[in-house]
């Protein structure tokens, strides 16, 4: 016996037939009822009226309910504890408002989206704090023009904010940066380089180690150049014994950070590379390095915020020095996170404040480091700039030129061409098929012809056969004889 499926190419999402009675009721008629509403997507972004007013009155009312709190019911007291129990009454009545309209879904995304928002605004808050701040406690110096300009060498702790300055310690911070980021940058891409391309034991171990180096004391560091390069070698302390110190600080960061932002270029880019039978180098370099180029230059730019602020190994391996000195291989030399803490341990308010100008300066410069960073990174795979979309463009262009000239097809060189007079025939060079043979010179004139074609040998112009008959013979043209029907065929 067979048994027919009549509904095995129906579509399962094929909207059911109404059932005739329509007086009849069931699961089926509920079901069709369902399937017929349409689908309307929940909006999980923006601002609606209900959610604001939700928003403010779950914020007065946790308001309220923490000042009953700490004035009436209870002995609460504490600046901290008012805040930290205002802002759990918040999302509590928060929740119970919004769920009052959406459903469990709903309310767990806008109460998260409450407190993501609530951890950001803290976080600018806390930065705001910091750079203004040091900004308001350095206004009283970064005014002066010498400040910039000048050294501490002829100056003293008794004298003006018109005397002296911090250009010893800004020269001495860009040279440790600038030898720092020579050592660090080739060593610590390459390094993420090799982790990322080359898995093996070796790479476990070192990913291992630069994992367990992200941790390392600074004052470590500086200790290990100063014993290796001061103590065993017997160098004197400088410029470039703190850039030494400085990029084995800035070294692990720089390679794990790389290490993660390589691990996101999509696998496919490199095996269309690997495919069309580039080189692992070719594939590095032209595929992987540029994909990445922001993210790499975001890993170079949290090594360089953690190096410039080092002041210890910098201490251990520079020394101290009022005077500018631009030579990083011989003298002591001194950096801006130093000479802030140099001047803010004095009692004087000038030096305070020459303290705090320089922790604005140092601030300042890591932001035009990180500015100069992001130009060089450029932007993200896929967001290009109107420049980059034109560039793109052109470069396509000529790739798509150069295609095209390469597959076009050419002249052949062994067909014959049309004569220059109608009475003369064209001199080949002689057979494709036997180059051997040459062409057998015509007497008279001292016109030459060319070898007469294989017999088995049939004309691009000529229709295929069909049905196993032979192919017609093509007609003869001017200069030329016929071939016999009675030849030796194949």
């Amino acid at each position: 016996m067979t048994v027919v499926d009549l509904e095995k190419d129906v579509p399962q999402d094929a909207p059911r037939p109404a059932p005739q009675d329509a007086s009849a009721t069931g699961p089926a008629t509920d079901a069709v009822a369902v399937a017929e509403l349409p689908d309307v997507p929940r909006r999980i972004g923006g601002f609606t009226r209900s959610g604001v007013l939700s928003l403010l009155g779950a914020a007065a009312s946790g308001l309220c309910v923490t000042v009953l709190l700490f004035g009436e019911l209870a002995p609460f007291s504490g600046a901290l504890g008012f805040f930290i129990t205002a802002y759990l009454s918040f999302l509590g009545i928060y929740a119970v408002l919004t769920g009052l309209e959406e459903d469990a879904q709903a309310v767990r995304d806008r109460v998260m989206t409450v407190v993501l928002w609530t951890a950001g605004g803290l976080m600018f808050c806390a930065l705001a704090m910091v750079v203004g701040f040091t900004a308001w406690r350095g206004r009283e110096a970064l005014p002066h023009g010498n400040f910039f300009t000048q050294d501490m060498q002829a100056a003293g702790p008794l004298d003006p904010l018109s005397h002296g300055g911090i250009a010893h310690a800004m020269l001495g911070t860009l040279i440790m940066i600038a030898i720092a980021l020579t050592i660090t940058v080739p060593l610590g891409l390459a390094c993420a380089v090799y982790l990322n391309q080359i898995p093996g034991r070796f790479s476990r171990f070192v990913r291992t180690i630069v994992e367990a180096m992200t941790a390392l004391p600074s004052i470590v560091a500086g200790l290990m150049v100063y014993a290796v390069w001061i103590l065993g070698l017997g160098m004197q302390k400088s410029g470039l014994a703190a850039g030494f110190a400085i990029s084995v600080m800035m070294l692990p960061i720089v390679i794990r950070a790389a290490d993660v932002v390589l691990r996101l270029v999509p696998g496919n880019l490199t095996e269309a590379s690997e495919a069309l039978g580039a080189p692992r180098w070719r594939t590095v370099w032209h595929v992987v390095l540029p994909t990445a180029r922001s993210g790499l230059a975001t890993a170079v730019i949290l090594g360089t915020a953690r190096g410039i602020g080092e002041t210890s190994p910098v201490l251990l391996t520079a020394g101290f020095t009022a005077a500018l000195n631009a030579d990083p291989t011989s003298g002591p030399m001194v950096s801006l996170p130093l000479a802030v803490f140099n001047f803010v341990k004095s009692p004087e308010p000038t030096m305070i404040a020459r303290g705090f100008g320089s922790a604005a300066v140092l601030m300042a410069l890591v932001l035009i480091l990180f500015a100069i960073a992001r130009v060089i990174g450029g932007r993200g795979p896929g967001h290009q700039s109107k420049r980059q979309a034109r560039r793109a463009a052109r470069a396509s262009r000529r790739d798509t030129d150069r295609f095209g000239q390469l597959h076009t097809p050419g002249l052949d060189l062994f067909e014959p061409t049309a004569p220059a007079n109608p009475g003369e025939t064209s001199a080949p060079l002689g057979d494709a098929e036997n180059p051997g043979e040459s062409s057998a010179p015509l007497g008279g004139a001292g016109l030459h012809q060319s070898a007469a074609p294989p017999r088995s040998a049939t004309s691009h112009d000529a229709p295929a056969p069909e049905n196993g008959e032979p192919a017609p013979e093509p007609a003869p043209t001017d200069g030329e004889q016929p071939l016999s029907s009675t030849g030796d065929e194949h």
